[in-house]
């Protein structure tokens, strides 16, 4: 499981997408498409590789004026989720 103090970053050949084909957006990995809501695509778009999960998840809640104790748990699940599909790289700091 990812930790808050975690810093989560898409590696080398993944990448997020505006795809005109399906008018969404996508993340496109090696031999995948996965298409993004407004949620998946803001959580994505804060990945640099030096802002930790609870940094994100403090941004997330202050933009969408919601709780960050019920922000974090579904970013961490969501990009959980994404590192178990090979999307997202963790480093733990």
């Amino acid at each position: 499981m990812i930790a808050a103090q975690d810093i989560a970053f898409l590696p080398r050949g993944v990448r997020t997408h505006k795809d005109k084909v399906r008018s969404a957006d996508v993340l496109l990995g090696p031999e995948r498409v996965l298409v993004l809501d407004q949620i998946g695509l803001a959580i994505l778009s804060r990945l640099d590789g030096v802002v930790s999960v609870a940094e994100i998840s403090e941004d997330l809640a202050k933009t969408f004026a919601a709780p960050r104790d019920v922000i974090e748990p579904d970013v961490i699940e969501y990009l959980t989720d994404l590192r178990d599909k090979g999307l997202v790289h963790v480093r733990q700091d």
